[in-house]
């Protein structure tokens, strides 16, 4: 078992920077690959991107590339998402979530999620 919890959501004006953390606890945190997901009021939960457990595999999502960067700290079982120049159409609620490290698995655990408004 994974928990895991988001913070660092809030308001923010258009162009403007987020950092969200996730903290996770439980089973070794390093043989997870981590994930972020965001939903919009209304719309269906979207992929953003990965990292997988080493660091340096990662893929994002056209929509947040080159804007946004993922990053994780194995030490402290965190993985960070880094929101860079974001939009109006970036408002959500933003998820990260685990599967194991194996190609082809699913994610399994998630967060609680965290708010995202970005003004425009």
């Amino acid at each position: 078992q994974v928990q895991l919890v988001e913070s660092g959501g809030g308001l923010v004006q258009a162009g403007g920077s987020l950092r969200l953390s996730c903290a996770a606890s439980g089973r070794t945190f390093s043989r997870y690959t981590l994930g972020w997901f965001r939903q919009a009021s209304g719309k269906e939960r979207e992929f953003i991107g990965a990292i997988t457990w080493s660091g340096v595999g990662r893929n994002y999502a056209d929509s947040v590339k080159g804007r946004f960067t993922i990053s994780r700290d194995n030490a402290i079982a965190t993985v960070y998402l880094q929101m860079n120049s974001l939009k109006a159409d970036d408002t959500a609620v933003y998820y990260c979530a685990a599967r194991p490290a194996a190609v082809g698995t699913s994610y399994i655990y998630w967060g609680q999620g965290t708010q995202v408004t970005v003004s425009s």
